[in-house]
């Protein structure tokens, strides 16, 4: 290797995280500070919360359920058209 062109390793860095836990591992920054970490992330905590400031999720289940409704009542007319009996045709007899 060349000297002086590569930055100093630390073998003991600190990762600092917004939650509070602090990681040791090893890095050429000797202190950084994170917002999230695997001991705070959803992902893998196992806590799922959602923020919803604007009220989107809540308008996007609505939109679901509305499309739902309208494709079960869909069905259900089309199931009620094929139970219907269709008139014979009659055929007129000429003498």
């Amino acid at each position: 290797m060349k000297k002086g062109i590569h930055p100093k390793y630390y073998n003991e860095a600190k990762i600092s995280c917004a939650c509070g836990a602090v990681l040791e591992t090893g890095s050429t920054i000797e202190n950084m500070e994170v917002e999230i970490c695997s001991n705070c992330h959803p992902f893998f905590s196992g806590k799922k919360k959602t923020i919803d400031t604007t009220g989107r999720v809540d308008r996007f289940k609505k939109l679901t359920e509305k499309s739902a409704a309208k494709k079960a009542a869909a069905i259900k007319t089309v199931k009620e058209k094929k139970t219907e009996k269709k008139p014979e045709k009659i055929k007129a007899i000429k003498k």
